[in-house]
């Protein structure tokens, strides 16, 4: 804006004065809008199954059709008296205790080894990644063929002289629960490798070669070294593997042991099926999955205090 005033003398003087800032322009509505299908999503598929959870844990439900009535604490008196469930505890914790840094550990140096591209390394990341590919079913079938009591494992140990060491694996109170482990073992080792191989080779060579130069062996590198520049990204994937075997194991158990002989490869995970799908007890089920729920959670807030960044 432009300011016309006298000055002494009786001449003119043209001042310009600032103009007001221009208004922001508003910004587009469009985002939101995109987004409220991905909420919605959200919120029915993800948060509501959630909250079931926990109100059909309050509930005495004996069958899907059947009646409902109100248990408040009930089910929780009856879980934490049930020896059943006290079994699954144990095993699910021996599983993770024994399964996870097995995994882990093993997946990271063979991958480690990956990422030095040995020679037929591609070829390796390929054959470590087929176990990824096979279908529950069908690794079932495989162990079941090695561990049966006529199967390959007890076939070997009697053609080396050890025939007196066999045992029915999948139906001995002492094994069947390590034969399960040794399966989440082998199914998600090659596969988090090849995880592992991905992430240590995009570390700048700068890092590999200062530690050539400083005369630093593969093993010092691997872990005084590397692991240090990856140390969020084995959280995430431990995190991974964390909710996999937590959640997943109901399958491998359903498939070769159902959860016996007796209780002794009873898993929480397997539990919350077996007490919804063949006990037809809805609220004790998900008691358990509610028990559940809270250990995948301070599992994986542990998890991500112990893998975070010291710098």
């Amino acid at each position: 804006m432009t300011l016309l005033s006298s000055a002494p003398g009786g001449a003119s003087v043209t001042r310009k004065t600032p103009s007001a800032p221009a208004a922001p322009p508003r910004r587009k509505q469009g985002g939101v809008i995109l987004a409220v299908p991905a909420l919605v999503w959200y919120l029915v598929f993800m948060v509501g199954p959630l909250v079931a959870i926990f109100v059909i844990a309050a509930l005495h439900w004996p069958g899907m059709l059947q009646p409902v009535s109100f248990a408040g604490l009930q089910n929780v008196r009856t879980v934490l008296d049930d020896p059943v469930f006290m079994d699954a505890v144990a095993n699910t914790a021996v599983q993770l205790v024994v399964a996870l840094p097995l995994m882990i550990v093993g997946a990271y140096m063979l991958g480690y080894y990956v990422a030095q591209q040995p020679p037929g390394h591609r070829v390796l990341r390929y054959l470590l990644f087929i176990p990824g590919l096979i279908s529950t079913p069908a690794k079932a079938m495989v162990f079941y063929a090695v561990l049966s009591p006529d199967g390959l494992f007890n076939g070997a140990l009697d053609k080396v002289g050890m025939g007196s060491l066999a045992d029915a694996w999948l139906a001995s109170p002492s094994t069947a629960l390590a034969c399960l482990i040794v399966l989440d073992v082998w199914s998600g080792i090659g596969f988090t490798a090849v995880l592992f191989a991905a992430r240590l080779g995009s570390v700048p060579d700068e890092i590999r070669e200062a530690a050539q130069l400083d005369g630093a062996g593969h093993w010092r590198a691997m872990w005084r070294i590397h692991f240090p520049v990856i140390r969020d990204f084995v959280g995430v994937v431990t995190m991974l593997q964390f909710l996999w075997t937590l959640f997943g194991s109901a399958q491998n158990v359903l498939l070769l042991t159902q959860g016996g002989p007796g209780s002794s490869s009873t898993t929480l995970s397997f539990l919350v099926y077996q007490k919804a799908f063949i006990a037809a007890d809805l609220g004790y089920s998900q008691t358990v999955g509610v028990f559940l729920f809270l250990v995948g959670l301070a599992g994986l807030l542990t998890i991500r205090r112990v893998f975070r960044q010291n710098y």
